[in-house]
């Protein structure tokens, strides 16, 4: 039975979604379910000009990457790849007020279990496990965890910790740590730390590694910390911050779930925004994220309440999130705090001066040389090289508020003047005009160089009608030199007559995974962004990660349980995949003979170092449509498919594969004609393409 959190937090989501803009809005095109009426047998003529070298614009770099935030469990519980919930008795769920709590352990033999707060472990973790073993137990007694929602055992070797701390000396323990089945008691694999001489009066941290051979037949398992009764009986011990950690992606310590990442890593991702989203601006301003809280030893690091419902263990931190881009080759947008929180709580511009100095410290922290204060603390904790902060969000959604001109125009000026290198990102709502603090309607006006972060949550419909909006949108908003960042947006919901998108309350036409529908309104607005790339810089689907047994939004891009065989990649995630490993380095003309767009929409790119022209064409009716593809010769044409003929299929934990990328070489109807530079072809409804030609 899933356990959802959508009752905490419904309150929250009119305040964490743009309802989208509705103004200069392009002519209106066909409904994506009802547009393959009076098909034209026609076929299409499309002449890709790839002579006309002068005709092409350097794609936009940093196009396709990732946003992420920590809703979903998608941090803990998550793809951060701690296994232990509740490792440091903090809490899980969120309530009022708040308690720390034993959620997730239990007792082994006869062995009690509270909590204490006299034997603090640090000022960060005051709270502490008390272990009470009667004078007169016998056998094996502990503690077991449950895990977040299980624990997935297959063979690999696990890394284990955990604080431990007698006040009364006593005979030396051994310890065993064990991963075993919840619903057999079998145990997959273990191991021992031998004869510990436990302190009485600062923690002893132990490891220790556990290797194993087995593959558990589910996720129904626990891990624990058991002891003979005969060494510890009548004694009291305490405990925290109880880890364990598999094996990680690029095995990094305090790492990355492995499979979650690989998915992540196998878009070809070329950025990755942290730490969001609503969970960086906090529910008050005492609870937002403080970046300078998320660094260090873990020991150290507090955790927070997060935003979407549970608690934070902020082990993902700002540093592992800088080595999560450097492990996979991308580059941080970097969020910060700009003043703002959800309760609406704005600061006022005479205070703006610690929210400044809170960004130039966390800049110095990742950018800063060893000399630097911050800079020799982020050497302090294990990473001496700088890392390169190309891009800095300020705030996040902040049309939610009215005073974001003036904190926009002091974090900008303020940051600029120290980081003139870096692109700024704003958030202001729309850029034709929004309330000021005064109520009146302002022009939204950004300096050239910046980039403006739009969201939407959106209907399929909504996204074909703006494929084309980024055409000339410069001159049009009197934006000129300001670059647009599509920072998060999926299909939201089904089409409906009025266009209204419903996001709370009762949501009959909600979509709860994304279907293929999904992934063709993203891809034709991706598509938008393609053939604009001096205006389009970069864009991401959002959420990325969703546990299914307990979550605040859907859909999601990624969906996963303990079990790493129960991740399921969506249609919207196979999108995403086939645009962002096949794209170029320069974007093509594309010319249509004879008609528009819809129901076909298309972008063309050539790489020039390996004189591939990638093509991408969606077709967003039901039916067939036959398109006569010219352009320079070539030797060899593949492509890859995501197609199906219902468009409302959706890949599941019951079948994963339902819709996934094939290679279109196995179904395609065609004509090659490469020493023309010809292709005659038949596109499959429903369906997005991606052609490589291999130019001669």
């Amino acid at each position: 039975m899933l356990w959802t959190l959508h009752a905490i937090t419904l309150a929250c989501l009119s305040s964490s979604v743009s309802a989208g803009r509705s103004q200069h809005i392009p002519k209106r095109l066909a409904a994506l379910e009802n547009n393959s009426s009076n098909v034209d047998t026609t076929p299409l003529e499309l002449h890709i000009d790839v002579d006309n070298v002068g005709a092409r614009n350097e794609t936009a770099p940093y196009l396709y990457g990732l946003m992420f935030e920590d809703i979903n469990f998608s941090g803990d519980g998550g793809i951060y790849a701690e296994l232990i919930q509740n490792r440091a008795f903090r809490g899980v769920v969120i309530t009022e007020p708040l308690p720390p709590s034993l959620t997730g352990w239990a007792p082994i033999g006869n062995a009690k279990l509270s909590l204490d707060s006299s034997h603090a472990l640090s000022d960060a973790l005051p709270t502490v496990m008390k272990v009470d073993i009667p004078a007169n137990a016998t056998g094996i007694v502990g503690f077991k965890n449950f895990g977040w929602w299980g624990m997935d055992v297959r063979p690999q070797t696990y890394s284990a910790s955990f604080y431990v701390l007698r006040p009364k000396l006593g005979k030396p323990v051994d310890f065993t740590l064990s991963l075993q089945s919840n619903l057999t008691g079998d145990t997959w694999a273990s191991s021992v730390i031998s004869t510990v001489d436990i302190p009485n009066i600062d923690y002893a941290q132990l490891n220790a590694t556990i290797v194993n051979e087995k593959s558990a037949p589910n996720s129904n398992n626990t891990f624990s910390i058991t002891m003979d009764a005969s060494q510890v009986a009548g004694q009291t011990l305490f405990f925290n911050l109880v880890s364990v950690f598999p094996e990680t992606f690029k095995g990094r310590k305090n790492g990355l779930r492995k499979d979650l990442a690989e998915a992540f890593y196998n878009l070809k991702p070329k950025f990755l925004r942290f730490p969001g989203g609503n969970n960086m601006e906090g529910q008050t301003v005492a609870t937002r994220w403080k970046w300078w809280k998320t660094v260090g030893p873990l020991k150290d690091r507090a955790g927070r309440p997060g935003d979407w419902g549970y608690q934070n263990t902020d082990g993902l931190g700002l540093l592992e999130y800088l080595e999560w881009c450097e492990d996979m080759s991308i580059i941080p947008i970097l969020a910060v705090y700009a003043g703002y929180s959800l309760d609406r709580t704005s600061y006022p511009a005479s205070q703006m001066g610690s929210v400044v100095q809170e960004a130039l410290d966390e800049l110095e922290y990742c950018m800063g040389a060893t000399s630097t204060k911050y800079g020799a603390l982020r050497a302090s904790h294990g990473h001496p090289e700088p890392f390169e902060i190309k891009f800095v969000e300020i705030g996040n959604e902040d049309w939610f508020s009215t005073t974001y001109p003036y904190r926009w125009d002091i974090m900008y000026k303020a940051l600029k003047a120290a980081y003139p290198e870096i692109t700024y990102i704003s958030t202001a709502f729309d850029e034709d005009d929004f309330k000021d603090a005064n109520g009146n309607r302002q022009k939204m006006t950004l300096p050239p160089g910046t980039i403006w972060d739009t969201h939407h949550y959106q209907e399929p419909k909504y996204f074909l009608d703006n494929f084309n909006y980024y055409d000339n949108w410069q001159a049009r908003t009197n934006n000129t030199g300001v670059g647009v960042f599509l920072g998060e947006y999926s299909v939201f919901q089904v089409d409906t007559p009025d266009g209204i998108v419903v996001y709370d309350g009762p949501r009959p036409n909600h979509i709860i995974f994304p279907r293929l529908v999904s992934a063709i309104g993203e891809g034709v607005y991706a598509l938008g962004g393609e053939r604009n790339p001096t205006v389009v810089k970069m864009s991401s689907y959002a959420p990325s990660l969703q546990n299914l047994n307990s979550f605040q939004w859907d859909p999601d891009m990624i969906h996963y349980t303990a079990n790493h065989d129960q991740t399921v990649l969506s249609a919207s995630y196979w999108q995403q995949y086939l645009f962002g490993r096949y794209r170029g380095s320069h974007s093509l003309p594309v010319t249509n003979k004879n008609g528009d767009f819809n129901p076909l929409f298309w972008a063309a790119s050539i790489e020039n170092s390996t004189n591939t022209v990638y093509f991408k064409i969606i077709n967003s009716a039901a039916s067939p449509k036959a398109i006569n593809i010219t352009l320079a010769t070539y030797s060899t044409v593949n492509g890859t498919v995501l197609t199906n003929p219902d468009v409302n299929v959706f890949n599941s934990l019951a079948n994963r594969t339902v819709i996934q990328p094939e290679p279109l070489e196995d179904t395609w109807v065609a004509k090659q004609y490469p020493d023309q530079g010809r292709l005659e072809w038949e596109v499959e409804g429903y369906s997005i393409n991606v052609l490589e030609f291999k130019l001669k």
